[in-house]
């Protein structure tokens, strides 16, 4: 090709391209910097356009529990009740003085209160109505005899009005002291000063008057069971008590608190060395009776007391590793084995009161329920663990703190290990019909904490539901009405 021929075809590629630049520069449409996110001059020459895809609006899945986060009402239903660390808790029912509006008195239209045919010098009061117990009516007559007869105006005093009410005990981490409070009126109050530092479980038992402590001493586990003593209504409150008991044989592996807080059933080993036996016991916390009902060459069980006629047992959970739940009845000397569940990775149960159903979960944190008589099971469509759940009274209908995120790992090993923290909803489900709804979510009220709830207790009455924060050992009560 000849020099003038290659200059003529650079001037026609070089006026060619200003063309179609010039082209798709006018055709673009005009746009202000802030909706194309900067100022960058060469992509509005990009002739493919601008290649950042805008992904479409995403209606939120339809909520089916009906649950509304947020509002005035949900910030007053959760509290934090501890102001410190606590190792465990009780709910307990307590008497204290009824509070009385004073009503003035209304005086008497005149004429009225005069009984008929009495001279000037009788007269009767009238009949003063006073609020008794639970709201009944108590009635107080009293008479002014005529002056010069020598009889004293007698009046017979009312008895206080009281009230049995909902209360919590709870044993602080760091210290082993007692504090409690009522349930509706949130005022902490120390109740003990016995000192035992770093108590890593607690329990507490008949009505609130016996405490089991649990801490390290070295690396042997220690399990002390003390008496507390007792209050008297309209006693001054005193934090000065003294808490006496007895220790329990050391190195006890797993301790469990009967249905109805009468006992306790703890497993222990027969000796020092790994082949030994492992022993289980149950301790009468009214009159100290120990009575042993239980022993197994396999040592690595948790324990449930459900009711004084069940006592279960389960392989410690693990990931990939099947798991079994086996159960006795404590009054039957020749007790049976028999076999609930098995061959589940992962499991962990908790059996409602009666033993007819079992909650359970496996190594991918699915829930399930299992009925003892049919032998048949459910799948109830949430994922957490058993142990992040408590059953109401009647047993038919369960409480549980469900995570809202689930990230990867090896549960429930990750969970247990503290590797992972979850940030939980509550939840309730009937077991009857299979409706589950939320009753709260606990990040969207009182300044957003997340609460990954364990230890749940709730009232007969299920008008509180009480659990305690894992990541921080804090101690919250829901109102569920």
């Amino acid at each position: 090709m000849s020099k003038r021929n290659f200059i003529l075809l650079i001037i026609v590629l070089v006026i060619a391209t200003s063309v179609t630049l010039g082209f798709l520069y006018f055709r673009q449409p005009t746009k202000p910097a802030e909706e194309n996110g900067g100022t960058n001059f060469i992509s509005q020459f990009n002739p493919f356009g601008n290649n950042t895809t805008t992904p479409p609006s995403v209606k939120p899945p339809a909520n089916v529990s009906g649950y509304q986060p947020g509002g005035e009402q949900e910030t007053l239903k959760l509290k934090k009740i501890s102001s410190m660390p606590i190792a465990g808790f009780t709910l307990f029912s307590k008497e204290r003085l009824k509070e009385v509006v004073a009503t003035p008195p209304q005086p008497l239209p005149e004429g009225e209160g005069q009984k008929e045919g009495a001279g000037s010098g009788d007269s009767i009061s009238p009949l003063l109505m006073e609020e008794g117990v639970g709201g009944g009516k108590r009635s107080s007559l009293t008479s002014t005899l005529p002056q010069g007869k020598g009889v004293k105006p007698t009046t017979k005093p009312a008895p206080p009005l009281t009230e049995f009410m909902p209360a919590l005990r709870y044993v602080e981490r760091a210290t082993g002291n007692i504090y409690q409070t009522f349930a509706d009126k949130i005022e902490e109050r120390k109740f003990s000063t016995t000192i035992i530092p770093m108590v890593y479980e607690a329990l507490f038992g008949n009505n609130g008057q016996s405490v089991i402590m649990r801490y390290l001493k070295g690396e042997t586990i220690i399990t002390f069971v003390g008496n507390l003593p007792k209050e008297f209504l309209g006693a001054d409150t005193t934090a000065s008590n003294e808490i006496k008991g007895t220790f329990l044989p050391e190195n006890i592996k797993d301790i469990s608190l009967s249905g109805d807080a009468s006992s306790i059933f703890y497993l222990f080993s027969s000796g020092n060395n790994l082949e030994d036996n492992i022993i289980g016991t149950t301790l009468n916390l009214i009159n100290n009776k120990k009575v042993q009902v239980f022993d197994s060459p396999f040592t690595e069980w948790l324990s449930l007391f459900p009711n004084n006629k069940m006592l279960s047992f389960t392989t410690k959970p693990s990931a990939g590793i099947p798991g079994y739940m086996y159960a006795i009845d404590p009054n039957n000397k020749n007790y049976n084995f028999n076999k609930i569940l098995g061959n589940i990775n992962g499991l962990t149960t908790l059996t409602n009161p009666n033993g007819k159903l079992v909650l359970y979960g496996n190594d991918n944190l699915s829930l399930s329920v299992y009925h003892t008589d049919t032998k048949v099971s459910d799948t109830l469509g949430i994922r957490t663990l058993p142990e992040k759940c408590v059953w109401n009274k009647i047993g038919d209908a369960v409480y549980c703190g469900v995570p809202k995120f689930i990230g990867n790992g090896q549960y429930p090993d990750s969970w247990y290990q503290g590797e992972v923290s979850f940030g939980d909803q509550i939840w309730k489900i009937d077991i009857k019909t299979g409706n589950a709804k939320i009753v709260a979510d606990p990040a969207t009220v009182n300044g957003g904490e997340e609460i990954d709830s364990i230890k749940l207790l709730m009232d007969d009455g299920e008008n509180y539901l009480f659990f305690v924060n894992k990541k921080d050992s804090f101690l919250w009560e829901l109102s569920l009405k």
